[in-house]
């Protein structure tokens, strides 16, 4: 079997790698630890396809280290035991992980120890939020570095790379057709790398154009703008085309990130979308957004476009509250600015002068919750809008109660 293209072209030094320009390069975190010689364990995460398996081979080809390289969901407990004992053997040695996320309980037992006595330098690779889906123990014992798409002119930059460098014999390919390339990959270069290998063994003279490509791929162009951002600005355009109640817009936004088969990051967007825009004006959402997730997850693409596209219309067609957000926004920073005080002797679990509310009338009575330097604070600022107006009616009695009370 010959080597994939995608495969040839792996960076065999950080100063090969493109894009990642956050965390690669002069006086940036990741050179500067290879150039200090000294490593820590590490999680890599970010989209398939933009270099996170490339950066950890390139970070221990660098350093010259001994490694050894697991994926947490192939590789058994067997695989982990060999990996410990050869790094009692060897003092020490970097083991790179891939899919972290799924790593499952009997293998995190076996590597915390090793990871808490450095016996064992982690790199982690997912293409999971490290926050939501890595274990708390590994979690705490790792660096996280979040890798960003590819834009089009890295992409472009490595293919010309791939021609430079004569990996593929004779290939003849225009500016167009590499342009088309770039913007079509969506910063997946494995992506772009496998085009190309296609694109060139599938023609006889070897010489690729757009018409050639378009036959080998039918997927629409997603243009990616040139900052990279143009991934983070679909999913921005999304939430604010729902916040701001155009159905039209939102669907459109949703047509292209479904193109882009990112479901994670619309499942994502829509459960913040639920409590940061639609909130106590329509909470049912939640649930609703949820029941949608559990269908589209159930029947896979295409058909998740279905649930996925009503409960899109129904954010957007929704009364909006942004409530909730702002006053917990407004408590945290009091917090960070220390503008906390003594909890109340009233609701210490010693205390003796608590009120109990449920046997009072209507289940209330006014007695203090508030740290005395915030008595008059008020977080919760209710709007006339959906189903919080029914909030509202009770918060305002609950008000007019404490004011009369005074």
């Amino acid at each position: 079997m010959n080597e994939l293209l995608a495969r040839k072209m792996n960076p065999k030094t950080l100063s090969d790698v493109v894009g990642q320009k956050h965390l690669i390069g002069e006086n940036k975190v990741l050179t500067n630890l290879v150039n200090n010689g000294h490593l820590f364990s590490m999680i890599l995460y970010g989209p398939p396809g933009i270099g996170k398996t490339s950066i950890a081979t390139a970070i221990v080809n660098d350093l010259k280290c001994h490694y050894r390289f697991l994926n947490a969901t192939i590789n058994n407990k067997k695989d982990f035991d060999a990996v410990v004992e050869e790094a009692k053997m060897m003092d020490g040695l970097v083991l790179i992980m891939d899919e972290i996320h799924r790593l499952n309980k009997d293998k995190q037992d076996l590597l915390l120890p090793q990871l808490e006595s450095g016996l064992i330098t982690l790199i982690g690779m997912t293409t999971s939020n490290p926050y939501h889906s890595i274990n708390p123990a590994i979690r705490s014992r790792c660096q996280l570095y979040e890798l960003k798409p590819l834009d089009v002119d890295d992409i472009k930059l490595s293919i010309k790379r791939v021609i430079e460098h004569k990996m593929l014999p004779k290939i003849k390919i225009d500016d167009e057709a590499i342009d088309y390339i770039a913007k079509i990959s969506g910063s997946d270069l494995r992506y772009a790398y496998n085009l190309l290998e296609v694109a060139y063994y599938s023609t006889n003279d070897k010489k690729i154009n757009v018409d050639v490509l378009k036959k080998l791929n039918n997927k629409p162009v997603l243009v990616s703008d040139k900052d990279g951002d143009g991934h983070y600005d679909l999913l921005s355009a999304f939430q604010k085309s729902i916040r701001g109640s155009d159905v039209d817009a939102s669907l459109h936004y949703l047509g292209r990130l479904i193109e882009f088969g990112d479901l994670d990051s619309i499942y994502r967007r829509m459960s913040v979308i639920c409590y940061e825009d639609i909130g106590l004006a329509n909470p049912n959402m939640g649930p609703r957004v949820m029941a949608a997730i559990s269908a589209s997850e159930l029947v896979g693409l295409p058909e998740a476009r279905i649930p996925l596209a009503e409960v899109v219309i129904e954010l957007a067609l929704s009364p909006k509250s942004n409530t909730a957000i702002s006053a917990i926004d407004s408590v945290l920073e009091d917090i960070e600015k220390g503008n906390i005080g003594p909890i109340p002797e009233t609701i210490k679990i010693s205390s003796t002068i608590y009120k109990y509310p449920h046997s009072f009338p209507g289940s209330f009575v006014v007695q203090q919750y508030m740290p005395d330097k915030l008595l008059n604070k008020k977080y919760y600022i209710p709007k006339d809008s959906g189903y919080e107006i029914n909030i509202k009616q009770v918060y305002d009695k609950i008000e007019k109660i404490k004011r009369e009370n005074k």
